[in-house]
């Protein structure tokens, strides 16, 4: 071994190049606040590693890139812990940055002959921003892509070259593919090779003048090699252990699975109020809010861009002791600024009532399409973003929010959870044509309320007067029969929520049926399984079956239903108002067919 160890070093000399990066001299001695250095390489490598393997996974196109994600993370061997070391490790790096730099301004680092190594720094500084910025895309889910849009938007408020600049980023007139791709290379390609150029640069000018040792110096000069690689160590292990406890905390209090959260696959015909770039972007993104319109540019380029040439003046203005001090005075006050914009950004968000709406369905949305991503019919050719919008669970209450809750409720809300602001003037529709809803629509006490027909036009017809007179005088026996009838014409709507009881009960279905008839007196308005001229409601064949609510939404004044008598409701597929597709979402909504409707946690939804 030492043979081959000394023909290295005959032809490499590695001995020399050890013994000059394990002896260099600290003066002062080994202390903590040398270690930000070494952390921030460290995080940088781990970075790289992790980057190479996710990359090994990830197809970046905007109809694969959310579904090479979502592979990675529920489907590669570890994927989750991959990704999430990845992620975190960028956010420990700004956090890293930014101690670093105040290190180097109060330690007087940066001053003569410091000065080319602090501005290798800033760039430093702005490439870790700029792989932040384009790697916040890669994943391609709502998030991301709406706040890179938002982000990049700026862009056109730069005088002159700013639509052609834009035009350039996001490679064309739109946000799609080509902006994928574009973010994609700069941030596995350009921006990771002018880091490691700079970085190297960066060590040679610090190797080449040596650490800058806070006065008065505490210890006596000692060699980098022990106690300082020791300080390094520990400080980088404890950047790791944070970032896996971080990474694994969900798991550990049970608040869900661990590693980061994947958003729903970006959909550019979706609306999303939720955007807000990532937390170290928030300050900025506050800051704006200040210069609306035309002065923007004020705030997003002129006013940050004279900050950021005062910290590279500092070489300068640090020549005299009054300006070291101004340096640094200046730095922590940028950064409490930083940091009181930060807060007030989350403030406001959090009293925001749209904003934490919007939130809350972004979260629904991002578990929705992991459940029917990881389904047995898994993610369609088409691409995962086809997930939620052929999704009724998803689609459904959304639709209906928009065109329905004027005057319908769904569970007393508005499908989404939210509350209408219009006052509720039709039936409820959570459960419709179940036997629990005909059972509330054919009791006395409650086919008069807001729930059923109280505040329609039908509230004074005959069959709110049917029940509140006729069924209310009913005999036991003619009250059991009317139990048979409900059970009778609910099975009509072939309920995924009771096909199993349905099945055990065909008996019984049958001669509610016969009763139907003849028996509670439901045929005189009603036509069921024959034609009748003379109906005077809807035809109850096929009640609450996909196919009738089809019919219905689209026209509820047709014969077969209301006629002349429909109040209010419009025929949102005759006239145009919903797309067959969106009817057919909003049906099987209401009748709860979807994919993972059995489980407890998706009817709570």
């Amino acid at each position: 071994m030492k043979r081959i160890l000394d023909w290295l070093d005959a032809r490499v000399g590695w001995r020399k190049l050890t013994h000059e990066a394990l002896y260099e001299n600290v003066p002062g001695g080994a202390r903590w606040r040398y270690a930000w250095g070494s952390t921030l390489v460290f995080c940088l490598m781990v970075q790289f590693v992790t980057g190479i393997f996710l990359w090994m996974n990830y197809a970046p196109s905007s109809q694969t890139a959310w579904e090479s994600v979502w592979y990675i993370q529920n489907q590669v061997a570890g994927g989750w812990l991959l990704r999430g070391l990845h992620h975190m490790f960028a956010h420990a790096m700004i956090v890293l940055m930014a101690l670093h730099l105040m290190q180097v301004v109060i330690d007087g680092a940066y001053k003569a002959p410091r000065e080319l190594n602090f501005w290798t720094g800033l760039v430093l500084l702005q490439l870790v921003f700029g792989l932040s910025l384009t790697g916040y895309l890669l994943p391609w889910d709502q998030k991301g892509f709406w706040a890179t849009k938002v982000a990049t938007n700026l862009l056109a408020a730069v005088p002159v070259v700013g639509p052609a600049l834009l035009k350039l980023v996001i490679g064309g007139t739109d946000y799609g593919h080509h902006t994928l791709t574009r973010f994609f290379a700069l941030h596995a390609g350009v921006l990771p090779g002018a880091m490691i150029a700079l970085l190297v640069a960066h060590v040679a000018l610090f190797r080449r003048h040596g650490l800058t040792a806070k006065l008065p110096k505490r210890k006596p000069d000692a060699p980098f090699w022990q106690d300082q690689v020791l300080k390094d160590a520990v400080a980088c292990l404890a950047v790791l252990v944070t970032v896996l406890f971080i990474l694994v905390k969900p798991r550990l209090f049970g608040h869900g699975a661990p590693g980061i959260e994947l958003g729903a696959p970006a959909d550019p015909t979706e609306p999303f109020s939720a955007a807000r770039p990532d937390w170290y972007f928030l300050f900025l993104f506050q800051f704006l809010k200040y210069f609306p319109g035309q002065s923007e540019v004020l705030g997003a380029f002129v006013i940050p861009g004279l900050v950021f040439g005062l910290i590279a003046l500092m070489p300068f203005i640090g020549r005299w002791k009054l300006g070291h001090r101004f340096n640094v005075w200046f730095l922590f006050t940028l950064l409490i600024g930083a940091g009181l914009l930060t807060v007030a950004a989350l403030r406001e968000d959090g009293t925001n009532a749209t904003y934490v709406t919007a939130v809350r369905q972004a979260d629904r949305d991002a578990e929705r399409v992991r459940e029917l991503a990881g389904s047995p019919a898994g993610i369609p050719v088409s691409g995962a973003v086809t997930l939620l919008r052929n999704d009724p669970l998803t689609q459904g209450p959304k639709i209906f929010s928009a065109k329905c809750v004027s005057c319908h409720r769904f569970g007393g809300h508005d499908g989404l959870g939210g509350v209408p602001k219009d006052l509720q003037s039709a039936s409820d529709l959570k459960g419709f044509a179940s036997r629990e809803w005909l059972t509330g629509l054919l009791d006395p006490t409650r086919i008069g309320t807001t729930n059923y027909f109280g505040a329609t036009r039908h509230g004074s017809g005959k069959m709110v007067k049917f029940v509140t007179k006729k069924v209310a005088a009913f005999t036991p026996e003619k009250r059991e029969q009317l139990g048979k009838v409900i059970v009778a014409v609910s099975a009509e709507a072939g309920l995924k929520s009771q096909r199993e009881v349905d099945g055990r009960e065909v008996k019984l279905i049958e001669e509610g049926r016969g009763l139907f008839v003849e028996g509670v007196g439901c045929a005189e308005c009603h036509a069921f399984h024959k034609p009748d001229p003379d109906a005077s409601g809807p035809d109850l064949t096929g009640y609450g079956s996909r196919a009738w609510l089809v019919k219905f939404i689209s026209d509820p004044a047709h014969a077969d239903f209301y006629g002349e008598r429909n109040d209010r409701m419009p025929a949102f597929g005759k006239d145009g108002m919903l797309s067959a597709e969106q009817i057919g979402l909003v049906a099987d909504w209401l009748r709860g067919e979807w994919y993972g409707a059995e489980s407890v946690e998706a009817l709570k939804r």
